[in-house]
């Protein structure tokens, strides 16, 4: 009898607790809506006022920002340069004017600073589209496994690095959804709605976080500037975790949790240090126990 209730107890010890609640209710309950959206709310308020200041020259003539997000020029004064444009530009051939340069090593120095993957949950609209994908398809309870490895993005990365000394032209400005989503508002959508749903579709259907997590070469650079960044989320309160996964479900790049939460017994830091953290703080804002929180490497 005390034997058999021993191995019940170490049973009980290694199954995660299951809630009955959608992911995120608790944290609900106990924090409050906006408690529990916090970084989500901020990050869709970013998104949209960058959006908007790129926009509100062409459509409504308040010219704070002229360019896009792959150039443009701020209050007449401070240029800004997207990196990843700018080394296909020089791949191409194309020589950067000073101010493109100048305006490509702030950027860069940013990224560099707060982490590269910020671009992906902070900066590109295309997330609001892929996240809208995700959050339908756990309200519908679709079950989609993805098939294509995540290495796909690096791969697709280099494409778009060889193609342009073989071309003489920035081939992927063509077809970024970014770009088309830019130019499609202000021109008329076109075929861009089209790449727009197609993404969503993808995402909804196909493979689980399928664009962002697996596919985008633009993620794929940004990762990369992550190795050494300041900014990052830690699981500092790891033993307070009951394991309730719900970090594991909203978290668009859920492989780099793990270590983190789980790795006291290995001795691992409780910081979370995977290039593919996009900082986007969801971790934050759905942990009822306040595991997770934003500090500095």
């Amino acid at each position: 009898m005390t034997v058999n209730t021993e191995k019940a107890s170490i049973k009980e010890k290694k199954v995660p607790k299951q809630r009955a609640q959608a992911a995120g209710q608790q944290a609900i309950e106990k924090k409050g809506w906006l408690g529990a959206h916090k970084w989500l709310i901020l990050r869709r308020i970013s998104q949209l006022s960058i959006l908007a200041l790129f926009l509100a020259g062409p459509l409504w003539g308040v010219w704070i920002v002229k360019g896009n997000m792959a150039s443009s020029l701020t209050l007449d004064i401070l240029p800004l340069s997207d990196p990843y444009v700018m080394l296909q530009a020089l791949m191409s051939g194309n020589l950067p004017t000073q101010a493109g340069l100048i305006g490509a090593i702030i950027v860069l120095a940013f990224y560099l600073l707060v982490g590269g993957r910020v671009y992906c949950s902070w900066m590109c609209p295309v997330n609001i589209v892929t996240d809208a994908a995700g959050w339908m398809r756990r309200k519908l309870g679709l079950k989609v496994s993805s098939h294509f490895a995540r290495s796909t993005r690096y791969w697709l990365l280099g494409l778009t690095l060889i193609l342009p000394p073989i071309t003489g032209a920035i081939v992927w400005e063509l077809f970024n959804p970014v770009s088309l989503m830019f130019r499609g508002i202000i021109f008329g959508m076109g075929w861009a709605w089209m790449v727009i749903i197609a993404i969503f579709l993808f995402d909804l259907f196909v493979s689980q976080r399928g664009w962002c997590g697996h596919l985008c070469p633009v993620g794929a650079f940004y990762s990369l500037l992550a190795a050494k960044s300041l900014l990052r989320v830690s699981a500092v309160n790891r033993d307070q975790c009951d394991d309730c996964n719900d970090c594991f479900v909203v978290c668009p790049e859920p492989k780099v949790i793990r270590p983190a939460l789980k790795g006291a017994e290995q001795g691992l830091s409780p910081l979370i240090d995977e290039i593919n953290c996009t900082n986007c703080g969801r971790c934050i804002d759905i942990c009822d126990v306040n595991v997770f929180e934003f500090t500095k490497r």
